[in-house]
């Protein structure tokens, strides 16, 4: 794995994804494109963005969890564990990283943005599979770790949201 957890790219197969993720997204009448600052993130999304002739905001804190220090790659075998712990502990954290309950506050308050700012849009957020199922789960409790570790790279779901969000207290 080139470059830190900010820069590294895509895999070939991760290129491949974005290319079928561009044709599922083509006419879904997307009027807005945001993604994560992670290198990985925005590619897998700018290109259909800019077929479309659409601009590609993006947002600092639609970044993955800070899981150490550094922008430092984790290697899976240990990622995993990590996140296990952090859903059973939402409080902990490794040092220089950042604990679930941070992050979710972070996440859940930019699609709280995003929804009071592009209300009435469509909108594609390129992000990470924590950071989705955080924001997610914020108001659904079925969006927890089982179904993060049953999620693929890349995934694609649909929320449709009518008003607020509401927290559901797990």
């Amino acid at each position: 794995m080139e470059g830190n957890e900010r820069t590294r790219g895509l895999t070939l197969k991760g290129e491949s994804d974005a290319q079928i993720v561009a044709q599922i997204l083509k006419d879904e009448g997307i009027d807005t494109f945001i993604s994560s600052p992670y290198r990985r993130a925005i590619v897998t999304i700018e290109g259909i963005a800019q077929s479309l002739g659409k601009e590609l905001i993006v947002i600092e804190d639609l970044k993955e969890v800070i899981f150490i220090g550094d922008n430092k790659i984790m290697p899976d075998k240990e990622v995993y564990p990590l996140v296990k712990k952090m859903f059973s502990d939402p409080e902990y954290s490794l040092p220089g990283g950042e604990s679930f309950t941070n992050c979710q506050n972070r996440v859940v308050t930019i699609l709280e943005n995003i929804i009071s700012e592009y209300e009435g849009h469509k909108v594609a957020i390129g992000t990470h599979g924590a950071v989705m199922t955080m924001m997610m789960g914020y108001s659904d409790p079925q969006f927890d770790l089982d179904f993060l570790l049953n999620t693929s790279k890349p995934d694609i779901y649909k929320m449709e949201i009518e008003g607020e969000i509401e927290c559901i207290n797990m």
